[in-house]
């Protein structure tokens, strides 16, 4: 019976123990209990079975333990790579995000300086405007001096 399960045990390895393409280990099913409690009993065979082979040893009451931690390990290497990944996209948007701080600060600096040349334009536009006031003022007076000119030159009478 040794010599059987640890023939088998070596066919598990060979044909389907493949690393990296799978796992580098196999299972070998033990359909009863008492062959499973036999394969336990026997000093050194378990071990080597694992040790030489890279076989595990499930009976009907360990196989689902065995598969159920398989399935929580395989789900934990999942979340490890998917964090790996999101990780990694966290690092490009907090560059991306550096980026675009640097760029709504350039476009507000050019903004304020739109804004400061608006108001310079502003308080130009009012500098104008008050010179213009005392130009429109002026043609009132000039008016009359004007008028009074243009009858001296005509005629040479003047009011006044």
């Amino acid at each position: 019976m040794e010599l059987r399960i640890k023939a088998e045990a070596k066919d598990i390895r060979d044909k389907y123990l493949d690393p990296p393409h799978n796992t580098d280990f196999g299972i070998v099913f033990l359909p009863t209990e008492g062959l499973y409690a036999e394969v336990l009993r026997r000093p050194g065979l378990f071990d080597t079975l694992q040790q030489t082979y890279r076989i595990a040893v499930a009976g009907p009451t360990t196989l689902w333990a065995i598969l159920t931690s398989l399935h929580v390990g395989i789900w934990t290497l999942a979340i490890q790579k998917r964090s790996s990944e999101i990780w990694t996209l966290l690092g490009a948007v907090k560059m991306e995000f550096g980026k675009f701080g640097d760029i709504l600060e350039k476009t507000h600096k050019k903004l304020q300086e739109a804004s400061n040349t608006i108001d310079d334009a502003t308080k130009k536009t009012r500098a104008i405007e008050r010179k213009l006031k005392t130009v429109q003022e002026l043609p009132a007076v000039d008016t009359l001096l004007i008028s009074q000119d243009d009858a001296e030159e005509e005629g040479g009478v003047t009011n006044g």
